[in-house]
Order: C-alpha cells, then sequence, then structure tokens
C-alpha cells in the first residue's frame, strides 16, 4: 500500500506542474483583458515560470540530495501550492509574474525529487519501469486535459480558478507524501552558489531584454552568461563545462532547446489566436487544442519500440521535421486558416512531440557513464525549459512586430534546425537496447549516484 500511495503522491505533484503550463496558456486572453496587461506582460507571466523553473532545476537535484529528496519534494509542493495561491489573489500584473516565479521555484525543487523517490520506493527492476510508465504517462494525461480543464474553469468561474484547482491537489499530494520513503546520498555534490546566482540573473535579464527590448538588461545578460562560463571550469560547479564536450550531450540538449522554444512559443500564439482572431471562447479553444495532447499520449509508446528497433536518430529528426513542417503549413494558409486544417497542423505538431520529448533523454544519459546519467538528464531538462522561456519570449515579440505568420515561421526555423542537429550529430543506435527502451529512465536511478535527482520528467 505504501508504494502505490508514493507514487500517487508523485503522480499528483508532476500533474500539478504539468496542466498549470497548458492551462495558463489558455487563460492569457482573460488575464489580460481583468489586469489590463499588454503582450510582454502575458508573456511574463508565462516565462516568470519557466525561467525560475530552468535556473533552478539542477540545483534543486543537489538539494535533495543533501538534505533529503521527500524533503525537497514536499518543500517544493508547498512552494509550489503557495505560489498558486498567491496568483489567484493577484491584483496585478506586477504581483502575477512574481507569484508565477514562487511557482516555478516550487517546481524546480518538487520535480527533479521523483524519479530518485520512485528507485527507492520501487527498487525491483520490474516493477520500477511499471511505476516509471505510470509516472511518465501523467505528463501525457495532464499535457491532454489541461487545455479543456482550463478553458472550463476560465470560462464557468474566471481564470483565477485555474491556480485555486492547484490547492486541493497539492495539499493531496502533501498528505500522500507522508508514505514516501526518505533518501539522501551519503556523498552529495556541493552546492554551487555563484554558479546559482549567475544562472539566474542570466536567463531572468536575457528573457527580460528580449521581451521588452532593454539594451541594459541585454548587456547584464551577456556578463552573467560570461561569467557563468568561466565559473563552469571550477571544481564542483553546478553545470560542468567538461560534461559539454561529450558529443552527443550537446546535440540532445540542442535539440531539445529548439523543439521547447518552438513548441512553447506556438502554444503562447495559439492559445491568444484562436480566441483572440478567431474569437473561440477559452473551452472551444482548448476543444481545438485537443489533437495535438491526444496524439502526443498514442504516439509516445509507438516511439519508444521504434527506436528500439531503429536507434533515436530517425525519430528525433522526422519528429523535428514533423514540427518544422506544421509550423510552415500554418504560417502559409495564415491567419485565415480553415479549422479543419488546423486541425491537422495541431495532430502534426503532437507527433513532432511524441517522436522527440523520450527519445532526446536517452541520448543524453547514452552519452556519459551511469553514475553521471542523472546529471546529463538534468542538462538537457536545462536546456528544455531556456528553450521554452527564450520561445515564448522571442516568438511573442516576432507577433508583436511582425504579426503571427512571421512568428510561426521563425519558429519553424528552429525546428528545421534541430532536425538537422537530430540526423547530423545523432549517433544511429543508443548505447544499449535498454536505453532506447526506457528512454534512459533506468540509467537515471542508480541507487548511490549523487547526481541522479538532478533529472526530471
Amino acid at each position: 500500500m505504501r508504494k502505490q500511495l508514493t507514487l500517487l503522491s508523485l503522480c499528483l505533484g508532476l500533474f500539478l506542474a504539468q496542466t498549470d503550463t497548458t492551462a495558463v496558456n489558455l487563460a492569457l486572453p482573460a488575464i489580460g483583458a481583468r489586469l489590463h496587461g499588454s503582450l510582454g506582460n502575458l508573456q511574463e507571466v508565462v516565462d516568470a515560470y519557466n525561467v525560475a523553473f530552468a535556473a533552478l532545476l539542477l540545483t534543486g537535484g543537489t538539494l535533495g540530495d543533501r538534505f533529503g529528496r521527500r524533503r525537497l519534494f514536499r518543500t517544493g509542493t508547498a512552494i509550489f501550492v503557495l505560489g498558486s495561491v498567491l496568483c489567484a489573489l493577484a491584483p496585478t500584473m506586477t504581483l502575477l509574474v512574481a507569484a508565477r516565479a514562487v511557482q516555478g521555484a516550487g517546481a524546480a525543487l518538487a520535480i527533479p525529487q521523483s524519479l530518485a523517490l520512485l528507485a527507492v520506493a520501487f527498487p525491483g527492476r520490474r516493477e520500477r519501469h511499471r511505476a516509471m510508465a505510470a509516472w511518465s504517462m501523467v505528463t501525457g494525461v495532464a499535457l491532454a486535459s489541461g487545455p479543456v480543464l482550463g478553458g472550463f474553469l476560465v470560462e464557468r468561474t474566471g481564470w483565477p480558478a485555474i491556480f485555486w484547482l492547484n490547492l486541493p491537489i497539492g495539499l493531496a499530494a502533501l498528505a500522500l507524501s507522508l508514505a514516501v520513503p526518505e533518501s539522501a546520498d551519503p556523498r552529495p555534490r556541493g552546492l554551487d552558489v555563484p554558479g546559482q546566482l549567475l544562472a539566474v540573473v542570466f536567463l531572468g535579464s536575457l528573457t527580460f531584454a528580449v521581451v521588452h527590448t532593454a539594451v541594459l538588461a541585454g548587456a547584464v545578460a551577456v556578463a552573467a552568461g560570461a561569467a557563468f562560463l568561466w565559473a563552469g571550469r571550477r571544481e564542483g560547479a553546478m553545470l560542468p563545462l567538461g560534461l559539454l564536450r561529450r558529443g552527443q550531450l550537446p546535440v540532445a540538449g540542442t535539440v531539445a532547446l529548439c523543439m521547447t522554444f518552438c513548441m512553447y512559443g506556438f502554444l503562447l500564439l495559439a492559445g491568444l489566436y484562436l480566441q483572440r482572431d478567431r474569437g473561440a471562447g477559452t473551452l472551444l479553444a482548448g476543444l481545438e487544442l485537443l489533437p495535438l495532447p491526444l496524439v502526443v499520449v498514442l504516439g509516445s509508446p509507438l516511439t519508444a519500440r521504434l527506436v528500439t528497433r531503429f536507434g533515436p536518430r530517425p525519430a528525433m529528426t522526422a519528429g523535428m521535421a514533423a514540427l518544422a513542417t506544421g509550423l510552415t503549413a500554418f504560417a502559409v494558409a495564415g491567419p485565415r486558416a480553415p479549422l479543419p486544417l488546423l486541425e491537422v497542423v495541431f495532430a502534426v505538431l503532437g507527433a513532432g512531440l511524441a517522436l522527440n520529448t523520450g527519445p532526446v533523454v536517452g541520448v543524453a544519459v547514452s552519452a556519459v557513464s551511469a553514475d553521471r546519467a542523472g546529471l546529463a538528464a538534468g542538462v538537457v531538462n536545462l536546456a528544455r525549459m531556456s528553450g521554452a522561456a527564450l520561445g515564448v519570449a522571442v516568438l511573442g515579440v516576432v507577433m508583436a512586430g511582425a504579426g503571427l505568420r512571421a512568428a510561426l515561421a521563425t519558429g519553424a526555423a528552429f525546428a528545421l534546425a534541430g532536425a538537422l542537429v537530430a540526423w547530423l550529430g545523432v549517433q544511429r543506435r543508443l548505447r544499449n537496447a535498454a536505453d532506447a527502451e526506457t528512454a534512459g529512465f533506468e540509467e537515471l536511478v542508480p541507487s548511490t549516484s549523487s547526481e541522479n535527482a538532478t533529472s526530471s520528467r
């Protein structure tokens, strides 16, 4: 019974973070109307979460190793719930953006602990695989239900409801987490406080500079980025630069960044376009987007089998090409595209995500030894969330200045670049069949690695 409660608690924590992301995108028009926010303000609402999540992700895993993973999971979940309440009560855009950053910080502390906690609760290989399959399936369920659930709540009761929903779910996760066995690393990595501060300054100032065309913020971002790279040469750095010299890891990180750049940016554009340009209500907009997450849910198991048989390169290349094709078709059709065409586009984009999301982690961990697999997965997830933050910032600015077609074309260009990197850089086969079959999950949780808690989904 304790194992089932552990799995349920960790799945609820993941569900919180995933549904919130998709629901907020559909709530943006209502938020902007209520709080008198510009497009730049709405981008900040999305990116405050993304930047905080990305910047604190690796440190969240290290803190779990040092102070206890269950403790950090509970702390992060509590912070996320607090941030959700602050979001629901926020009377101004500034306070809402700040509360979203609190949510992102909570997610960065909680989510990286999940895989390591599952490994402790399910020590057997077979039961561990089943638990991880259930845990990863929650991502698809959340992705599919988020737009519809968020659209229903916003249309019926107003945008604060999407944040109030997190309160009972979060409290349930906290209560159930009492059954989660505690674990920590007897030899944890040291905390890289300077590197952590530089990461926050770099990502925050960079996205602010893109959204607001702020020269000073851009200069700060360049300086912080240079200092972060310099700090990465030190022993015990948060992101060891030596790790990035391994051929497959930077390739996986680049593909992951391109994938989330175009997709998170697209979700911002789609939520605004369907409601503002096509006049759809929030619930109808969520239903119209439904082909995308449904294809992700249905296609992910097929992707695992394809990668097992043919290796990751064909799947990842085809996936990024599908993203480029879908965005290009949308850009060519323009704002007045017929709804049936849009539904096909959304399904193609879902196929692109399904073909990339799992294999990109498997490619990353195949580049390193098992005792550094968690850190490698953490690096890829850092690239994913950084791409998400930049995609929202860049595509939003392009849409404001040059229109929807130009923004979609920009996203398509990044997707095409990701396809080229995947085809030219990814090895034909992973290190072994187990890597492909489990998308790297088995290697993320060896029992005594000090870095393994740094991986998130």
